[in-house]
């Protein structure tokens, strides 16, 4: 067993650090978030002795979200995301510079609204004794598809990394779909083309077709994943019969479209609305399954 004296109390300089790194990561923080993330288990008024430091050094800036509720979100300045460049717990993801709080309260819907996701996904965790940390959610992750004559691109909103620890010990990924009823219902089911498209993407050098050999071993995904990440949709911001419409739609593409249906073979497909997922949990029967029966279950049930 470790020795208390052994245990090291966490300094201004590592929740600094750790705030800067969640913050490069997400883009964009409240301030209540940063601290459920950062130190759920402390006074609110903790994480503002963070904050107020890393304001003052210029690191991070913020914009206020609403006139009558205050609410501020926090983003890197360039001078932070100069700082965070080399972190190796950043490596491979690029620190997006906001450039205004204008820029910041632009793009904050979206962002603050995947971060709630996030957030159910951590308390969950936590409540479960699962593997899963505030870096383990990267939004905004990119795949290119340049030679498959559609989309040249695939962006999903996030792809989490996510470790069950018992009754054994699984590793799970997803790639998170974020819906604010911001988009027509069919270009929001498309997308389950464009996952299916990069599935079966081999990108072939200039001038050589390849062998069948050489294409089955050179699947595009498996240069990033070790098992193709299951596909969730959390859906928002509209009533519950739009909302249960919108995950309908989804299904009949799963079951209309060829390509889609030979997919979802392979990959568990799921969608559910954030509302649910904050009061019950993600690990809860809250997710509808886009084949097969529409019965409810938890994500890693999918």
């Amino acid at each position: 067993m470790t020795s208390p004296a052994m245990i090291q109390p966490d300094t201004a300089d590592t929740y600094a650090h750790r705030a800067l790194a969640l913050i490069a990561q997400h883009r964009l923080l409240t301030t209540t978030q940063l601290h459920q993330m950062l130190m759920p288990h402390t006074p609110p008024r903790k994480i503002h002795k963070v904050l107020g430091p890393l304001r003052v050094a210029g690191l991070t800036a913020h914009t206020v979200l609403g006139a009558r509720s205050g609410l501020q979100a926090h983003f890197l300045t360039a001078a932070g995301s100069q700082a965070v460049s080399s972190w190796p717990e950043l490596r491979g993801r690029q620190a997006t510079v906001i450039a205004t709080p204008a820029a910041a309260s632009l793009r904050a819907a979206h962002t603050l609204t995947g971060i709630r996701a996030h957030l159910a996904f951590l308390a969950d965790a936590r409540d479960r004794g699962d593997e899963y940390q505030p870096l383990d959610w990267v939004p905004e992750v990119t795949h290119r598809l340049p030679d498959t004559g559609g989309e040249d691109r695939l962006i999903a909103d996030a792809v989490l990394h996510y470790t069950a620890a018992r009754p054994r010990r699984l590793h799970y990924r997803a790639f998170v779909e974020i819906d604010r009823t911001t988009m027509s219902s069919e270009r929001l089911a498309r997308k389950l083309i464009t996952y299916a498209r990069f599935h079966d993407y081999i990108p072939l050098p200039a001038g050589r077709r390849g062998t069948v050999a050489e294409q089955a071993s050179t699947l595009a995904w498996q240069r990033f994943y070790p098992r193709f990440p299951r596909i969730l949709f959390i859906l928002t911001g509209a009533s519950r019969t739009t909302l249960t419409n919108r995950i309908e739609d989804l299904r009949r593409m799963a079951a209309d479209h060829e390509l889609v249906t030979r997919f979802a073979t392979h990959v568990p497909l799921g969608a559910a609305v954030l509302e649910d997922l904050e009061e019950a949990g993600p690990s809860s029967p809250v997710w509808t399954p886009l084949t097969g029966a529409s019965e409810l279950r938890g994500w890693m049930q999918l």
